[in-house]
């Protein structure tokens, strides 16, 4: 594509050569001072301009001059050393004359200009560690990236029968990743998804999630009842994990025959959306412990079989959702914002309620959140898509590891 744009661009009436030769060098001085201004440090030049006229039009002599040293100290906190040097040696000439205009006294004056050079060495050198800090905080934001891409697999717009969406947001801007992990996958026993919180942040959180989604996705394939995949993941915990901590997660699966399996373990209970636009939270029949601590509890998980029709939808959700609160200290109704936002497009609807819980919060989240949203589209909705798209993923796409 970028081949085709650039031939794209040669495509203009061919003038004679030498106004082609001189169109590029007229560009080289153009992109030299483009550069050149980018890298201008502004905002201190103005600064050290302010001291400039001020000055001139008081006359006060010492009075003004020792305020050019905040243009290398405010260079250093945009600009590189070579910015923060030039703003220094800037003041530091301003400075000589304007003591010399309004004769202030040798000594002073070269006090005052000792003590300018002083703040932009030191500026200079805040500036060099400054660069460090941020080329490494930038390495350490694409191995998290890279880390969150393997851990948190991209999900299909469609996968079996269903359409799916998903958000995640990370409460660790700088790193990015987060404890909350999701799964949608396939089978030959019918689709299964997990949407579960580590406790804890950080990267032990993130090795916990990625032992338990390593441990899913391959039962996911070989165990025939979903409760089965619940108890793997249960017995790789428990060998694996301290004694404090554990996983609250939502196993589903949607088995060839029709309906909709659900295994809550300690989570927060999924929202269904019936074809009516009704929101219902699906409560487990059974409270059971969060993955990890059911020794703790004596009894296993139980098993809800849950009818889903065409239509129908399901969220599932951590708690970085629901216990996201605005400036008032209330949390966000996460059950009336799906109402107020629900469509026949996934993915438009996790955007509208994404878009509203950040406003909620006031732009930034204080948790990790994620958001995960099935819907299964009537037969006529299916059709249109297949008669549009030949190659549509609806009804059988491929399996995100093969199907067993």
């Amino acid at each position: 594509m970028s081949h085709a744009r650039d031939l794209g661009a040669d495509h203009r009436p061919a003038g004679p050569s030498t106004s082609r030769v001189a169109g590029a060098g007229d560009s080289a001085p153009r992109r030299a001072l483009a550069q050149l201004a980018a890298g201008t440090p502004v905002l201190p030049v103005l600064v050290v301009t302010a001291v400039l006229l001020t000055d001139l039009a008081d006359g006060a002599g010492m009075i003004w001059l020792p305020l050019l040293a905040a243009g290398p100290a405010l260079a250093a906190t945009t600009n590189g050393p070579r910015g923060v040097v030039c703003v220094g040696l800037l003041a530091a000439v301003l400075g000589a004359l304007l003591g010399v205009r309004d004769g202030v006294p040798s000594r002073e004056l070269a006090a005052v200009l000792s003590a300018l050079m002083a703040v932009t060495l030191a500026s200079g050198l805040a500036s060099v560690l400054r660069g460090r800090r941020e080329r490494v905080l930038a390495a350490v934001r694409s191995v998290a990236e890279t880390a969150q891409h393997a851990l948190l697999r991209p999900v299909p717009a469609n996968v079996g029968p269903f359409q799916v969406a998903v958000r995640y947001s990370a409460a660790a801007a700088e790193a990015r990743i987060g404890g909350d992990l999701y799964a949608l996958i396939p089978t030959r026993h019918g689709v299964r998804l997990i949407v579960g919180d580590v406790r804890g942040k950080g990267l032990p959180a993130v090795g916990t999630a990625a032992l338990v989604l390593g441990v899913f996705r391959e039962a996911a394939h070989d165990e025939p009842d979903l409760l089965a995949v619940v108890e793997r993941i249960e017995r790789s915990l428990t060998r694996n994990l301290g004694h404090d901590d554990f996983v609250t997660a939502v196993v589903a699966g949607y088995p060839p025959g029709g309906h909709l399996e659900v295994v809550n373990c300690g989570h927060t209970p999924p929202l269904l959306v019936s074809a009516s636009g009704r929101v219902t939270p699906v409560e487990p029949d059974l409270p059971s412990p969060p993955l990890g601590l059911r020794a703790l509890a004596g009894h296993a998980p139980g098993l809800q079989a849950i009818p889903f029709a065409d239509g129908d939808q399901l969220l599932l959700y951590t708690d970085g959702v629901t216990e996201a609160r605005d400036h008032g200290r209330t949390f966000y109704p996460l059950a009336e914002g799906l109402e107020r936002h629900v469509s026949h497009e996934p993915a438009r609807t996790l955007g509208a309620l994404h878009d509203e819980l950040l406003a909620h919060v006031g732009g930034r989240l204080h948790d990790d959140a994620a958001l995960l949203l099935i819907r299964k589209p009537a037969a006529s909705e299916a059709g249109v898509a297949a008669a549009i798209d030949p190659g549509s993923t609806v009804h059988a796409p491929a399996c995100e590891a093969g199907c067993r």
